[in-house]
């Protein structure tokens, strides 16, 4: 679900050429999602190397970093570990729409309805076993970091913006916000066009920036004010927030009255709410310590061999390496005129 902030941040539109030196510590799992839903087939099905295994996300991450390495971005992928106890509730609401859209998806295929199709199989996307260890594997041939977080890996990319190892934290969820990340940017790992549903048109999707500060003064409220709008609206730890109460009507309810303990409207419902263990999450996430983000050396031929063992296009992955081994010698080769 994640947590809807959209009307009330304030959004900064970039490109990708902005981040170019930057480390920028990407929330894997939400990374990972985007390509397994978006890297599909006209039938809505996700791409596969010949034994039937998904390549969806491998195909993401393939492109999408040759393109960050290639500006001179430097990425470092954050892994989620073990969820908070509070998301269950979350994570089943998941499952049943994922059940859902399975068997909606198999009609609109009978049906012959390829549009409703594709729409619904984007719905049925899940993290299969494996897929965490092959998107690790192909990252290490890259030489991109990889951390594994304690628990949530948004609250670990955040924390990397707060001790300045990392520029900012990238992923569409604005939960990373609530866990302090100093910066956030969004549309990171899926800018570029995209197909309006059910319109033969498309528009363009740029990264955008969220400072957190500029948030909090805009809206002039304390971080711990903003977790308090956040349990309102609703978060991964309470997916039903509070009944009609929307970001705006959230927003005005804590400035008037300062916190959720002071809301009259809402105390019926509080102490069954765990808001407390929800503030906590956010305001004093479990996070690990990243003990090197250092980048390491790129294997091509390391790369060609594990993409060519998943079917791969030699004809479409080799023009991509060569591709960024160019800008790579370019930059190089910039930078020594400098010394």
């Amino acid at each position: 679900m994640g947590l809807n902030l959209k009307e009330l941040v304030v959004r900064e539109k970039t490109d990708l050429e902005s981040f170019s030196s930057k480390v920028v510590a990407i929330d894997a799992y939400n990374a990972i999602y985007q390509f397994l839903a978006s890297i599909r087939g006209p039938d809505g099905m996700q791409l596969a190397d010949s034994q039937g295994r998904t390549t969806s996300h491998l195909s993401g991450l393939f492109y999408r970093n040759v393109n960050f390495l290639s500006m001179g971005i430097r990425p470092v992928y954050v892994f989620d570990g073990r969820p908070p106890s509070l998301k269950a509730a979350e994570i089943e609401r998941r499952r049943q729409i994922k059940k859902d859209a399975t068997v909606k998806y198999e009609r609109a295929v009978a049906e012959g309805n390829m549009e409703d199709a594709r729409k619904y199989a984007q719905q049925t996307t899940a993290m299969k076993d494996g897929m965490v260890k092959e998107s690790k594997q192909l990252l290490g041939l890259f030489g991109i970091p990889c951390v594994d977080a304690a628990s949530e890996g948004e609250a670990t990319a955040a924390h990397m913006t707060v001790t300045g190892q990392a520029y900012a934290a990238a992923s569409q969820d604005f939960d990373s916000i609530l866990c302090g990340a100093t910066r956030l940017v969004r549309n990171f790992t899926n800018s570029g066009r995209r197909k309006i549903p059910n319109r033969n048109s498309y528009v363009d999707i740029v990264p955008e920036v969220i400072e957190t500060q500029k948030v909090l003064d805009n809206l002039k409220i304390t971080r711990e004010q903003l977790v308090d709008v956040g349990i309102l609206i609703g978060t991964d730890f309470n997916p039903s927030g509070f009944e009609r109460i929307g970001p705006k009507t959230a927003l005005k309810l804590i400035k008037q009255h300062s916190s959720l303990e002071e809301i009259p409207k809402i105390q019926e419902h509080l102490a069954d709410s765990n808001y407390i263990q929800i503030r906590k999450i956010f305001l004093e996430p479990k996070v690990t310590e990243p003990e090197n983000i250092e980048p390491g050396e790129i294997d091509f031929e390391g790369i060609a061999s594990y993409l060519s063992g998943r079917s791969f296009s030699e004809e479409r992955m080799q023009p991509t390496l060569t591709r960024l081994k160019k800008a790579l010698e370019k930059r190089s080769h910039n930078l020594d005129k400098w010394f």
